[in-house]
């Protein structure tokens, strides 16, 4: 849920900052500068969530191999293909 809400309060401040950026530089108001100015501001958002899943410890990694190694055995047993 933090993710969530950080993220999109990310994605606001860095659109403004950088729609600012680009009026100081007069870079003209059309599609193109839109468009850069919401790429730019997702990254901004997608880092900030990244790293709050990263201080929560949700990096969305898989579990220990040894795990896997057990889940697969248990499966291959109960579907009768570890018998030959």
């Amino acid at each position: 849920m933090w993710n969530l809400i950080l993220s999109t309060i990310a994605f606001v401040i860095a659109a403004w900052y950088i729609r600012r950026y680009l009026d100081e530089y007069g870079i003209p108001k059309g599609m193109t500068r839109s468009l850069l100015v919401f790429l730019l501001a997702y990254m901004v958002s997608w880092g900030a969530g990244e790293m709050v899943d990263w201080a929560q410890g949700n990096t969305g990694k898989p579990a220990s191999a040894t795990q896997d190694k057990t889940d697969f055995s248990r499966q291959i047993k109960a579907a009768g293909l570890g018998q030959y």
